[in-house]
């Protein structure tokens, strides 16, 4: 297994989304509460978890109305302007990423095509676009060989 949360990495996190980490017993929570009721959300994460036959970190939201999962998450990046933390997980040249905002919204991308994220996001349709965007800031935690340029 690689990548591993250390205490370190929840604190970065509770800085970003301004809260204050909770240690559980198997995971670490995190509860961020917007304006309204329906901007709740609770973030748990897993760390080191044995999923399937494998080790590997888990990534999970409850809100009032879903529950998202993000097995096998290889990094995130915490994004101060943004107020945000965007979690990815990679699979195949494939790339998913939860991001989780300090007002308790939350977004889900799945088996994103990575190479949009180098690609001119001018060519792509704005249904696409949003996604490319949204993960392009993690593309420094990917390994570098498998990027590809859209022309």
């Amino acid at each position: 297994m690689g990548f591993v949360f250390k205490s370190s990495d929840f604190k970065k996190i509770a800085r970003v989304l301004g809260t204050t980490p909770k240690q559980k017993k198997n995971n670490v929570r995190f509860e961020l509460e917007g304006n309204s009721s329906a901007q709740r959300l609770s973030l748990e994460i897993y760390s080191n978890l044995i999923i399937g036959n494998r080790r590997g970190n888990l990534v999970t939201v409850y809100t009032p109305s879903s529950h998202l999962q993000l097995h096998f998450c290889s990094g995130y990046v915490v994004s101060s302007m943004l107020r945000e933390v965007t979690f990815i997980g990679e699979h195949n040249g494939k790339l998913s990423g939860l991001i989780v905002e300090k007002e308790g919204g939350c977004s889900l991308y799945a088996n994103v095509d990575r190479q949009i994220l180098s690609g001119e996001f001018t060519r792509l349709g704005p249904e696409v676009m949003l996604s490319g965007i949204a993960l392009s800031l993690s593309e420094p935690l990917l390994p570098r060989k498998s990027v590809k340029k859209n022309r």
